[in-house]
């Protein structure tokens, strides 16, 4: 008689927890469409949390990881998901260790996430990203591989944004490879500097009010101009 009470009061027991865990994804997966719909940052990433607490899947963890990434808050979305190269990651979680990985100056390792997208789905932004990251770990022969790349698939549709200025811009991806050109051109030889400022020239061809170009090109001839009033001298 005992056990058969006993047993009755935990099967109450966990029906009651199930019934409050229904209740309750009930009621954070409402909040986070409504705050969604406010745009309200802080309380979709409360949902999101809440709702992985009382039900984890990897989808919810992925998109609180991506929120996180999205709003500039680079290392929460890294303690989300973490940091290492997974074969059965998502896009999305790759998406977002790459990303975040490169906002928080880890090139290296976040070079390894941008070819695992760039196996899965090829293409001249990924391209431009992994050219930029190979640049800073001096890898210019991978580089300029990236960079032929980009150069003949990108479309004139296809925009790059900059942000050295107060105003942020866009200019057409090929001119931002062809800034890229020039940089990995000048790293791989440093007295090629007219070679790299014919790159950077094609850049502001194409894009005149690309202001990274400009900064580019000034630096180079400063550097230029130094190097032959040292021969002079």
């Amino acid at each position: 008689m005992k056990k058969t009470v006993l047993l009755l009061l935990l099967f109450v027991s966990f029906s009651g927890i199930s019934q409050t865990n229904e209740t309750l994804l009930k009621h954070y997966q409402a909040f986070y469409n409504e705050m969604r719909m406010q745009g309200d940052i802080n309380g979709v990433i409360s949902a999101l949390t809440h709702l992985n607490v009382i039900a984890p899947s990897k989808e919810r963890r992925d998109t609180l990881a991506f929120v996180y990434m999205n709003n500039g808050r680079h290392m929460q979305a890294l303690n989300t998901i973490g940091v290492e190269k997974n074969a059965d990651d998502s896009d999305l979680a790759v998406q977002v260790k790459a990303f975040s990985l490169k906002s928080l100056n880890q090139p290296k390792r976040a070079l390894e996430h941008f070819e695992e997208l760039n196996s899965r789905n090829p293409s001249p932004y990924l391209a431009y990203e992994m050219a930029d990251l190979k640049i800073q770990t001096g890898d210019m022969a991978g580089a300029a591989t990236n960079i032929e790349y980009g150069i003949a698939n990108s479309t004139d549709e296809m925009k790059y944004a900059f942000y050295e200025r107060q105003q942020p811009y866009e200019v057409p991806l090929k001119a931002a490879f062809y800034h890229l050109k020039g940089l990995a051109d000048f790293n791989k030889d440093r007295t090629n500097i007219d070679g790299a400022i014919a790159s950077i020239d094609e850049a502001l061809k194409i894009a005149p009010n690309f202001n990274l170009a400009s900064l580019s090109k000034q630096a180079l001839e400063s550097r230029k101009k130094e190097a032959a009033e040292g021969t002079e001298n």
